[in-house]
């Protein structure tokens, strides 16, 4: 899978910009907030539809514009197509081959994308929300229709809240309403949380293999789904936790309607870290922390190559300099596995050379991206 092309308007702090892509390592070069970061976040935007850094659309948008857009050509198993995502106060539309698609889960999943940042250490120490948020956006990009059963339970989810919030106000019970709509929910839930279980066993496979790598055999990385009902495990079947869904619901449903909220859902999952048998997030040093976060997201890489049969893009932050020697080894021996490759740095100085030899350099200077030549 390669990023031939990128053409932004409006786009952060860019006007106008055009950019053709070498097919193995792209290297961005400039100061600080001059726009490499919000380079890479196009990218990401193009092929998720959803900024890694924001959730509100309008902060992609340049100030007093009306709308953003971004343009790229891909090439994927043979064919080269375009995409278009133009943001805009009315939401977004998207086009795949100049054909708009209804849904944005229609959308996703065209070009397949992995971030690393120098804040992915917050997927491990982070909190709940930023651990589900990464396995929605991983998920949703290998397999588009979780996009569409996240969306449906959310919306069955806020109709549920707004429930339990009205009856404990009125302290008067609309009992059946409310069994119709957690019926609703346990059906999406339980989909979810089982589509959510087979990726975590298949990330866990990768992410086990590669962090003993990294230790050099002495750690032994495994990651575990926290699920907020009892009796639900990695090889429990779909029928197995909707029945735990039920149990949870008649044990909690008096709470709920005190509490005015839902109380179990994969909305409250979350997923563990265990480095020889003890919780990283917990009792972990910084580097252990680090090691476990790099490790899964090369896991990432190798689980979309397995899902889709080609290798995403590789988005680097600034990540380099957070590395220490032995870690960005084995982030650059990615490289040789012919990942196409974005790079944002300050300085080439601590660049690898094998790194540097391969490379199509950039320069950028407050919003506008030049090529450099060697």
């Amino acid at each position: 899978m390669i990023l031939k092309s990128i053409e932004l308007t409006n786009f952060r702090n860019y006007d106008r910009q055009k950019l053709s892509f070498s097919p193995m390592v792209n290297v961005f070069l400039g100061e600080n907030a001059q726009g490499k970061t919000n380079l890479l976040e196009a990218i990401y935007v193009l092929a998720l539809a959803k900024s890694v850094r924001t959730s509100h659309d309008k902060d992609l948008i340049k100030w007093d514009e009306d709308y953003g857009k971004i343009k790229g050509r891909v090439a994927r198993r043979g064919d080269i197509f375009p995409l278009e995502l133009i943001i805009s106060g009315k939401g977004k539309k998207a086009r795949v081959n100049h054909l708009e698609k209804r849904r944005l889960s229609e959308y996703v999943g065209n070009c397949n994308v992995v971030m690393f940042a120098p804040e992915d250490l917050n997927l491990v120490k982070g909190s709940p929300s930023v651990r589900r948020r990464f396995i929605d956006m991983e998920m949703g990009q290998i397999a588009p229709v979780y996009l569409h059963l996240l969306s449906d339970y959310q919306k069955v989810l806020q109709q549920r809240n707004a429930l339990l919030r009205d009856e404990m106000r009125q302290k008067k019970g609309r009992d059946s309403l409310l069994d119709i709509l957690t019926e609703s929910m346990i059906t999406l839930a339980s989909e979810i949380v089982r589509r959510r279980l087979s990726f975590v066993s298949r990330l866990n496979k990768w992410s086990s293999a590669i962090h003993s790598e990294i230790s050099d055999g002495r750690e032994q990385l495994s990651l575990v789904y926290e699920s907020s009902v009892h009796d639900v495990s990695i090889d429990s079947e779909q029928s197995k936790i909707e029945e735990a869904y039920k149990n949870s619901y008649r044990r909690l449903k008096q709470r709920e309607l005190d509490r005015g909220s839902t109380l179990f859902g994969p909305h409250r999952d979350d997923l563990q870290f265990f480095v020889n048998g003890r919780n990283v997030q917990t009792f972990g040093s910084q580097g252990q922390q680090r090691t476990a976060a790099l490790s899964v997201k090369l896991a990432e890489i190798e689980l979309i190559k397995e899902e889709v049969g080609e290798y995403p893009l590789l988005l680097l932050d600034d990540v380099l300099s957070e590395l220490d020697d032995v870690r960005k080894t084995h982030l650059l021996s990615v490289f040789r596995q012919k990942v196409q490759t974005f790079v944002t740095t300050t300085s080439i100085d601590g660049l690898d050379q094998s790194l540097l030899d391969r490379a199509t350099l950039f320069s950028i200077s407050q919003g506008k991206v030049e090529p450099m030549h060697k």
